[in-house]
Formats: structure tokens, sequence, C-alpha cells
């Protein structure tokens, strides 16, 4: 029984202590690794990036608001779209 008082093979406070801390960030580890996993699967990935889409929204709105006319709107949108 020389377990009991301190003696022998036991594991002292700082041994818990280490393991304790060690279990924390094990777990803590795991968890972030979740949530990360689970954020980049909830990413929108099915809209690519357009770069001309607003170039286009602008064009359109110009020649709604009549800043523009027919003729100049057609040659735009079409440079706009030689440049994809």
């Amino acid at each position: 029984m020389m377990w009991w008082n301190g003696v022998g093979y036991g594991m002292g406070w700082g041994g818990w202590v280490l393991m304790a801390v060690v279990m924390v960030a094990f777990w803590g580890l795991v968890v972030a690794g979740v949530l990360a996993l689970f954020h980049s699967m909830r990413m929108d990935r099915t809209a690519p990036f357009d770069p001309d889409g607003r170039a286009r929204e602008i064009l359109d709105e110009r020649f709604a608001r009549g800043e523009i006319d027919a003729e100049e709107y057609r040659l735009r949108r079409n440079e706009l779209r030689a440049r994809q």
C-alpha cells in the first residue's frame, strides 16, 4: 500500500496537471478541425467570380439612365465579351 501516500510509482500533481492540459489541447484541436471542415464545406462554390459582371451592370445602368446611346452600349458590351 505504498501507492496511497505518494511513495512508489504514482503520478504526482505535476503529471496530473500536464495530462489535463494535453487532453484539453487535444480535444480543442479536434473541435477546431471539425469546425474548419464544416466551414469550408459551407462556402458557396457554385458561383464563380466574374470580374466583368460589375462592369456589365454599370454599363446597363448607364444605358438605362440615357448616359450612353445604343451604339456605344453595343460597342462597349462587345468589348467586355471579347475580354473573356
